[in-house]
């Protein structure tokens, strides 16, 4: 594929379409970093309250090197991934102390930082700083597969590398922000995934050898994802008086360091519920069960069952946050979102 054929009419297409996001009306190293992180594996309309919000609060790399990190978790409360956020207060503090609080303006500089990757180095060094440094991601592999007809595997790293130095070679002078962000654009909201692309809509149609071959809707080719394992658990809204019980999660693994409601293992029958606070060291006063709810991680789905519990008096193992505080100052995952919902209609004492 020639991909300097493509630079003008993408270009120009960009121009006219481009979305008014609030990362690209001010594109400082800053607010594309933090934009770009937080769109990783989260859909543009979701990032866009919790991007104002943060960097209301955290202004700056300094703002974010001292922001302590449970204020900071519960910033990026509900956008998952929380490693993401960890990330990026490690990577604050190693640009304070090496980079004298500024991002490097260059990508083997940026890869360097902690949460930082190929694709996050390209976006901020062609975005912020206007290097020709590709940034390729599911939305560029789709429409550089579809342009070349090409049925290779789009998660092979060779393909990958091989799309990034093609494009490298034509990256326009004084335009190379536009044609990274021109290449995400069309592929988020023309060459769209599993196999709906709007064609009729796209500038470089006439270039297309997928379009030409009536193969666009079986590309790009991608090696079938392992299945998600099912895991049954069950849940406790545990209340006392107007507390309720949590408990930090380990610092390793799923949802390290985040708060969540009691649970354990397993689909429980009420006798086993019970049993289970009574080894708790918990006296049941009421115990109703809660609708059935589910979270899919990328690697895990949780089928949660689950029980709305009121206890007379609490009981150690626990922390017994104030339904108000932990609303303002628990990070609590969306994993729970069904439960903090049912918390917050139910929970009064």
């Amino acid at each position: 594929m020639d991909y300097s054929k493509i630079v003008s009419p993408l270009l120009k297409w960009y121009k006219r379409n481009a979305r008014s996001l609030p990362w690209r009306d001010d594109p400082t190293p800053y607010r594309v970093w933090i934009s770009e992180i937080m769109l990783q594996q989260t859909r543009v309309e979701a990032v866009k309250p919790y991007f104002e919000r943060f960097l209301r609060e955290i202004p700056d790399v300094r703002a974010l090197a001292e922001i302590p990190e449970g204020r900071l978790l519960k910033l990026w409360e509900g956008l998952g991934y929380y490693s993401r956020a960890r990330s990026l207060k490690k990577a604050a503090g190693v640009l304070l102390e090496q980079y004298g609080g500024r991002l490097p303006a260059s990508a083997e500089e940026l890869k360097k930082l902690p949460g930082i990757g190929e694709y996050t180095a390209g976006a901020i060094a062609s975005i912020a700083y206007g290097l020709p440094e590709p940034a390729v991601d599911g939305n560029v592999l789709r429409v550089a597969a579809r342009l070349a007809a090409s049925h290779r595997d789009v998660s092979a790293p060779g393909v990958k590398r091989e799309l990034r130095e093609s494009l490298r070679a034509v990256y326009p002078a004084g335009n190379a922000g536009a044609f990274t962000q021109s290449l995400m654009e069309l592929g988020a909201t023309v060459c769209l995934p599993n196999g709906a692309p709007l064609c009729g809509a796209c500038p470089l149609a006439g270039l297309c050898e997928a379009r030409r071959k009536g193969e666009e809707a079986a590309l790009p080719v991608k090696a079938p994802k392992a299945e998600r394992r099912k895991e049954d658990r069950t849940v406790f809204l545990i209340l006392c008086g107007g507390a309720v019980a949590v408990r930090r999660r380990p610092e390793t693994g799923l949802l390290a360091g985040l708060w969540e409601f009691p649970g354990v293992g397993g689909a429980l029958s009420p006798e086993r519920a019970e049993n289970v606070l009574r080894g708790w060291g918990l006296s049941v006063g009421t115990m109703e069960p809660l609708p059935k709810a589910k979270h899919v991680f990328s690697h895990i789905e949780w089928r949660m069952t689950g029980y709305f519990v009121r206890v007379p008096k609490t009981a150690a193992g626990f922390a017994w946050a104030e339904i108000p505080a932990l609303f303002r100052d628990y990070a609590v995952p969306s994993a729970f979102r069904a439960h903090l919902k049912f918390l917050r209609d139910h929970g009064s004492p």
